[in-house]
């Protein structure tokens, strides 16, 4: 059986049937007065054709145009456009295994779930935008016809590409649906039907619909059924196709006459019948099927592409919505943090400011705390600076430095008459670069565990607030305690007298909290300044506890905030993404501190 070409544009619909033209009597006789309302299912179809008509302007540009779903169309095509009533039909079996309840036409997108069925729609309003011209009745169901038919099938969709490029994904998955059925595995691989294969997949390869490495097995197939010569001019004629206006119906024809002649068929005769092809049975079919398999594999990888850069988008925004909302909570805490007048805010405790404070009293900082106060001062402040930068300038006029190349073009462009571009002096100004201010946050743990490290937890909370103050006019530090409840110590940008002495019996641990606040505080979590966030602690914390005060941490650093963490006891649990200092006499804790921390600082981006 030989591969026939389904007529997507006839001009008017097939001839109704008997039975069709019973029922159509019937009704006018008035048998539809009582006839039954429309199935449910029937009414699903109406409701998917009508949002296809409203749809269908934004493809063709007309408004004219009514759209059927019938279950079987009347051309036998997969879809059908009928230039002559303006009436375009389309295969309810288009968009199995959707049942017609969920379909919505009408909600832009909702194409993706049916893409065949969207690409026979696209398709056809192709036809109904570009295919204005028409085989002349006496010359219907001729070669010259079907060549006609095979040559505007790409020349249509190319038209409508240049408008819709976006379309091209929908037009590549009707490839199976408007094609694949064309040819079938008992069909002969004669030149007509090769030639067939070419006009309809070859042409969409150059129309920019398919893609040159999915046509490649066909195009190996077909040349060895043609020969070279015979496609190169195959080639050539629906090449000029493309390039054939919407109206000009005397050029398509003249096309479709070159290509009856090409292949040695009468115009006027009907398409050649099959040639003995022995055992190349069902090799185009073979062939076809696998510039379909292609195509699938193609857009297969495709969507799963688009899908990952969409998760990946939809990643980021939501990423971006955590951030924007932790932003919001950790400027909430922050307030209730520094603005409480020293009482203790509790974050998870319906019982907030009934925790006592851990501040037992404050005493005068000794001479060695003032002394250590100042050397880190110099530490950061040398941790922070900047090279000078050079900035190299060339001028027509001195000062600066005679390039004797440069003034001899500029004299020889002078000689010759020329307007002088030569600059023959160079400059090079030194410019400091500003050193950037400190934001140093200090977070120290005051829960029970770390009774033992009262004394040096304060003298070292005092020396790095007093060293931060020292070392910019802009610098800002402060400095909170937490157990359960986060409890400000200094405020941002406040500088301790006096150094501040804890009672540690405090349960639990707000560490994500009082990174919050800091945070916030003190924007540590913006560029700008050299960053340092400082945590006291031993790390016996909870799992849940420690979980959320690690994914305060990265985010922090993942801004460009240093991270330090001072173990004041053996055995530390200190969290990911910090660098530890373990102290076991606190004699050694401002040598230590200040090597961290400029260690912690050479790597800050500001």
């Amino acid at each position: 059986m030989a591969a026939q070409l389904h007529n997507h544009v006839p001009s008017v619909p097939p001839a109704l049937s008997e039975s069709e033209w019973a029922t159509v009597r019937w009704e006018d006789d008035g048998g539809n007065l009582t006839e039954p309302r429309p199935t449910a299912q029937r009414a699903h179809w109406l409701r998917i054709a009508a949002a296809l008509s409203a749809r269908l302007p934004e493809l063709t540009g007309r408004e004219d145009i009514l759209v059927t779903c019938e279950h079987g169309t009347r051309s036998g095509a997969p879809a059908a456009f009928y230039p002559t009533l303006a009436q375009l039909e389309i295969d309810t079996d288009l968009f199995a295994p959707l049942h017609p309840a969920t379909i919505r036409p009408a909600r832009t997108g909702d194409e993706d779930r049916y893409p065949a069925a969207w690409g026979a729609f696209v398709h056809e309003a192709a036809h109904a935008a570009h295919s204005h011209w028409h085989t002349p009745p006496e010359l219907r169901g001729t070669a010259l016809d079907e060549a006609g038919q095979i040559l505007e099938e790409s020349r249509a969709e190319l038209a409508h590409l240049h408008r819709r490029p976006g379309d091209r994904r929908y037009l590549r998955t009707a490839v199976q649906t408007l094609i694949l059925t064309d040819f079938t595995s008992t069909a002969p691989s004669d030149r007509w039907q090769a030639a067939l294969a070419a006009g309809l997949l070859l042409a969409r390869r150059d129309a920019g619909i398919l893609d040159p490495d999915e046509t490649h097995t066909l195009e190996h197939t077909l040349t060895g059924i043609l020969g070279p010569d015979l496609v190169h001019t195959l080639t050539d004629i629906w090449t000029a196709a493309h390039a054939t206006g919407d109206r000009d119906g005397a050029a398509m024809l003249d096309h479709a006459r070159a290509w009856c002649q090409a292949l040695s068929a009468d115009p006027t005769g009907t398409p050649p019948p099959p040639a003995p092809t022995g055992d190349r049975v069902g090799e185009l079919a073979e062939a076809v099927g696998k510039v379909v398999s292609q195509v699938q594999a193609n857009e297969a990888a495709q969507a799963a592409a688009e899908a990952k850069v969409t998760a990946a988008r939809a990643a980021r925004a939501q990423a971006k919505t955590d951030q924007a909302a932790r932003a919001r909570q950790a400027a909430q805490t922050a307030e209730k943090v520094f603005n409480s007048n020293g009482r203790p805010f509790t974050p998870c405790d319906s019982r907030n400011g009934r925790d006592r404070s851990p501040v037992t009293g404050t005493r005068a900082p000794e001479a060695g705390e003032k002394a250590a106060a100042g050397r880190l001062a110099r530490v950061l402040r040398a941790a922070a600076y900047r090279e000078r930068t050079a900035n190299v300038t060339a001028s027509v006029a001195p000062p600066g430095r005679l390039n004797m190349r440069q003034a001899l073009a500029r004299d020889a462009q002078r000689a010759a008459g020329a307007t002088p571009t030569a600059t023959p002096w160079t400059r090079t100004v030194h410019r400091p670069t500003p050193t950037p201010p400190l934001r140093v946050g200090i977070a120290v743990d005051v829960s029970g565990s770390m009774h033992r490290a009262t004394a040096p937890i304060a003298s070292a909370a005092w020396i790095l607030a007093k060293a931060t103050a020292l070392t910019d006019p802009d610098s800002r530090s402060a400095t909170v305690a937490y157990d359960r409840s986060v409890t400000a110590i200094t405020a941002p940008g406040r500088a301790p007298r006096t150094v501040t002495q804890f009672g540690v019996k405090g349960r639990g641990h707000c560490l994500a909290e009082a990174t919050d606040a800091l945070t916030a505080g003190l924007g540590l979590d913006r560029p700008g300044a050299g960053r340092l966030l400082v945590i006291a602690s031993d790390g016996y914390y909870n799992p849940t506890e420690a979980a959320r005060a690690a994914n305060r941490i990265t985010a922090l650093r993942k801004t460009g905030c240093a991270v330090l963490w001072l173990a004041f006891a053996p055995d530390p649990r200190p969290l990911p993404g910090t660098t530890v200092v373990e102290l076991t006499d606190p004699a050694q804790a401002i040598t230590a501190i200040a090597k961290a921390a400029t260690a912690a600082l050479a790597i800050t981006r500001t």
